[in-house]
């Protein structure tokens, strides 16, 4: 009997004991996952060929993950970890870092050129482009309309609902699926040569404002970068004309398949281009619907444009919302 109560005894005792080494083992599985994915962030790792259909994917949900990390969180607060909380406090201070400066904006220069209002639309197929885009456009007063998946078939219906009487200038470039692209206007653009050649239709003109020098504009949407796109992805985003920030005043609008947090966009940003929805703290807005909702359509202005406004449209015939964006040119 007694050695039958002495191994009981040393059971009890045991099983605390592999509880807790469990209990460990698990939350730092969890540090390590915010940890890692916070460090795959910072060096851009989807810039990477190998695996890109698993890290471009992850950097997509960066802000998601960032919320997330309350997990890793509670969990070393309640297992009293306490060297596991501290670097879990240490990851969620980079999160903040990484993320929370999109939801407040930031200082922008002292432009006075004229105001320009642009807006800019995927139309999923083409679905998209008819009357209720044309209101939009008059609504919001829009100077430049860009459009991507721009089919034939839209093009007429713009035409029909009266989209030459807002905008007569244009420099479209329709094609059937997801491939076309067009700019219109109020005011004059004139067509710029191809910089090489892209997956879908890129659209570079001259737009001239009046009262500002010419404005280098583009209309950009590189393909999702899932598979073998992801290949074709980088290099259409290399094709998208960088800033001259002592020369032509750029402007890039459209669907870009990428977030703030991948590599290859922030390094076309960090050329010289500022994000409208970023500097107007409206960067965590999501502009493509299915889930997990994420920000992948973007206006992107040369450094010495002033961000003024910046609004998001529904557009109940496609996946993506409208972007809008006003700003006053230098």
């Amino acid at each position: 009997m007694t050695r039958l109560a002495t191994v009981r005894d040393d059971d009890a005792t045991a099983r605390p004991a592999t509880r807790r080494r469990w209990t460990t083992v698990i939350t730092w599985i969890l540090v390590a996952i915010w940890l890692l994915w916070a460090a795959a962030r910072l060096v851009g790792v989807d810039r990477m060929s190998s695996f890109s259909s698993i890290l471009i994917p992850a950097m997509a949900v960066v802000p998601y993950v960032a919320a997330g990390v309350v997990i890793p969180l509670a969990v070393a607060a309640l297992t009293r970890n306490w060297i596991a909380l501290g670097v879990t406090v240490a990851v969620a201070a980079v999160y903040a870092g990484i993320v929370l400066p999109r939801a407040f904006g930031g200082g922008q220069p002292d432009a006075t050129g004229p105001r320009l209002r642009i807006l800019t639309a995927n139309l999923k197929f083409g679905q998209a482009g008819d009357a209720g885009l044309v209101d939009l456009v008059r609504r919001t007063g829009a100077d430049v309309l860009s459009v991507q998946e721009f089919t034939p078939a839209a093009a007429e219906r713009l035409d029909a609902a009266g989209i030459e009487g807002l905008m007569p200038y244009r420099v479209i470039d329709p094609r059937g699926g997801p491939e076309g692209t067009g700019l219109y206007s109020r005011y004059p653009l004139t067509e710029r040569p191809d910089r090489g050649s892209t997956t879908f239709a890129m659209v570079n003109a001259t737009l001239q404002v009046p009262g500002a020098a010419p404005v280098r504009f583009t209309a950009a949407h590189p393909p999702a970068p899932l598979g073998p796109d992801a290949a074709r992805w980088r290099h259409d985003l290399k094709q998208i004309p960088t800033p001259t920030p002592h020369g032509e005043v750029g402007i890039v609008t459209g669907d870009f398949n990428a977030t703030l947090d991948h590599a290859p966009l922030r390094h076309l940003i960090g050329e010289g281009f500022t994000d409208a929805a970023d500097a107007t703290g409206q960067g965590l807005v999501p502009t493509f619907r299915p889930w997990p909702p994420i920000t992948i359509d973007h206006v992107l202005a040369d450094r010495r444009c002033a961000i003024e406004r910046v609004k998001i449209y529904l557009q109940p015939a496609s996946d993506h919302r409208a972007l809008f964006t006003e700003l006053r040119l230098p």
